[in-house]
């Protein structure tokens, strides 16, 4: 039967359930943990020095390859906004590398709207590419409007955003002409945690 090893976290110990060690490794940094496909095995790599067993990761990566709950082949997209509308960013993240490979910055936006924007961004980035990957977003309303291949953002056009929706009309243009290019997947926040795109203002 298929047990957890947690080396770093709130708690160190075998656990049975993965209920229970989410609860122990999520928003702990440099979190240690591994699956086991026996209680015989998770003992002896609870015993031994967790270098053995646990890479190190940069990126403060809490998944490991063989426990990925999500497609692995694909990219994670999130927006973050100071104030609404207010100074607004977005960025894509490689879920093979962590790395992040694309990031914008804007005056005046909302959320919605960055997050629709990197939604697009990561369609056209794959393309240019000519990768096949999956996308996940954790924002319903931004998915649903690029589905519609339209921002549907209440935010007036006025000074001093009048520049910015240059990258809306960008956005619908590439979608009116391209459509869905790829899979759109909604990330699990409350299974998985946040977002690997994040950026960690809550």
């Amino acid at each position: 039967m298929k047990r957890y090893v947690v080396r770093k976290g709130k708690k160190v110990w075998i656990f049975s359930h993965w209920d229970e060690v989410k609860e122990l490794v999520s928003g702990f940094s440099d979190a240690k943990y591994k699956s086991f496909p026996s209680q015989v095995l998770a003992e002896q790599a609870l015993q031994e020095g967790y270098e053995k067993y646990y890479q190190a990761n940069p990126k403060k990566n809490l998944w490991k390859e063989q426990d990925l709950p999500f497609e692995k082949y694909s990219i994670a997209v999130d927006a973050a906004c100071s104030g609404n509308p207010g100074e607004m960013e977005y960025r894509g993240v490689d879920l093979q590398s962590w790395e992040e490979i694309f990031h914008q910055r804007f005056d005046l936006w909302t959320n919605n709207i960055g997050e629709f924007l990197a939604i697009v961004h990561g369609m056209v980035w794959l393309q240019e590419r000519r990768l096949d990957r999956a996308i996940y977003s954790d924002s319903k309303i931004a998915m649903n409007w690029v589905r519609e291949g339209k921002c549907k953002s209440q935010l007036r056009k006025k000074e001093p955003n009048l520049a910015i929706w240059d990258a809306v009309d960008r956005a619908e243009h590439w979608l009116a002409k391209y459509g869905i290019t790829t899979t759109l997947l909604k990330w699990k926040t409350e299974d998985w945690g946040e977002n690997p795109a994040d950026f960690g203002r809550k």
